[in-house]
């Protein structure tokens, strides 16, 4: 009755997640009156305006940093800063570009420097997109699956942008250090259609100084973790792995703008294989698949919209090894699962869904806007045969958005998440997707 009542509940919500654009057409044909376009303005726009500044012309730019002060028990003081740089390739229908990344150092010595590139090329022929990280770190897991730990009941938790704020009593906290250079680029094809691309792409996760700190190995006072357990079953080098791979991918994307989309979806399939002769302990492939989409509610505002985000994450049980398993908020720009801290859950299979509803706060044209979304994640583990949707956590949540430059529509982004037993804050630079 039990696993019974929680498959139903993890379908209706993923159904919920997956058939708001039906509900979202019916209601633009009630809510779309008004065929005026509102002219945006931006930050830099009011403050030119208040010195009695002539208006900027011609920018095809942005480019926003934003610093990064904290101060938690995990983490000890943090200082650091994140950016994006917004631009477009020559072209007249050339969609924009983006570099993002950050840098931060904690007084518990912690490294953080990381760097993501979706760049177009002139008329959109070639689309380059690499996720390259380096971080020397701190970060529990849970074990595998969606309703890890098993048995147990974790205190609350609190995250700033997804790192852990505190140290649960069940969590499994590992210190490493890691290296990730994913790399890919996507020729397009179909010229006579729109946004179809083929691409090849290389990827690497590397773990070292992998240090398991609640593992005791003391005969009749041992403390096996999930970690330990896990690499031992499967023969991985508790203290040191790596997954590299060659990547296939195939893209549909008709989206109007890639840093903050009014209209239009993205598609993106992609398999890794990972064969001996790279280094792998034994052959192994990785299946993703991520769609989005975005309907505008309102001809007169197009910050008036649904977006809509759904992932799956696919591996072969015992193929890869603990940490480079797909988990929360592990995707390119780390943004899945809000109220959740980055890999809280995980496991072989993995399915994520959320639905954002964006509106306009300020009068047509003005520089706030504001967020409501809803997630769920699920998460499968073959030593429990637990399956994907047999449990399901769900999440939502609000925020708050500051137009600072119209021509590439970069917003700030200030948002709080809520899960079960769990929050977060987290400030950006970019809409979550």
């Amino acid at each position: 009755m039990f696993r019974h009542a929680t498959i139903m509940k993890g379908i209706r919500l993923l159904t919920l997640v997956l058939f708001i654009p039906s509900l979202i057409h019916a209601q633009e044909n009630i809510s779309v009156t008004d065929d005026t376009t509102c002219v945006q303005r931006d930050l830099p726009e009011i403050i030119r305006d208040a010195l009695n500044k002539p208006p900027k012309e011609g920018n095809t730019a942005s480019f926003l940093l934003i610093p990064i002060i904290g101060s938690n028990p995990a983490t000890g003081f943090m200082l650091g800063v994140g950016g994006q740089y917004g631009f477009k390739m020559p072209g007249v229908d050339t969609r924009f570009s983006m570099l993002s990344g950050s840098i931060q150092f904690t007084s518990k010595n912690q490294k953080i420097f990381l760097l993501k590139n979706n760049i177009y090329t002139k008329n959109n022929n070639i689309f380059f997109t690499g996720d390259w990280r380096y971080l020397i770190y701190s970060q529990s897991t849970y074990g595998l699956g969606t309703n890890a730990p098993e048995g147990g009941v974790l205190d609350y938790q609190y995250s700033l942008g997804g790192a852990e704020t505190s140290i649960d009593s069940l969590a499994q906290p590992l210190d490493y250090n890691f290296l990730r250079f994913y790399q890919a680029a996507s020729f397009r094809i179909l010229k006579q259609h729109e946004g179809f691309y083929v691409g090849v792409g290389y990827g690497l996760d590397h773990y070292s100084k992998i240090t398991d700190e609640k593992l005791r190995l003391v005969p009749g006072d041992s403390v096996i973790t999930s970690h330990f357990g896990y690499s031992q079953y499967y023969k991985f080098n508790t203290g040191r792995y790596y997954v590299s791979t060659f990547n296939l991918n195939f893209i549909w994307d008709t989206r109007d703008n890639m840093i903050n989309p009014y209209k239009g979806h993205f598609l993106m399939l992609t398999w890794r294989g990972g064969p001996k002769f790279l280094g792998n302990k034994s052959p192994s492939s990785f299946f993703h698949v991520e769609w989005r989409s975005f309907h505008p509610l309102s001809m007169k505002n197009p910050r008036h919209l649904v977006a809509v985000w759904l992932m799956g994450d696919f591996t072969p049980a015992g193929k890869f090894p603990y940490m480079t398993l797909p988990a929360t908020a592990y995707d390119q720009r780390s943004r899945s699962a809000r109220g959740y801290s980055q890999g809280r859950f995980r496991g072989n299979h993995l399915v994520y869904g959320e639905a954002e509803y964006r509106f306009p706060l300020s009068s047509c044209g003005g520089l706030w806007g504001g967020v409501l979304f809803v997630n769920a994640t699920t998460a499968s583990n073959p030593f429990q045969s637990l399956s994907i949707f047999e449990s399901v956590k769900p999440g939502y949540g609000l925020g708050l958005r500051l137009m600072v430059d119209k021509a590439t529509r970069t917003n700030l982004a200030i948002d709080f998440g809520f899960g079960d037993k769990s929050s977060g804050f987290y400030l950006a630079a970019t809409e979550t997707f």
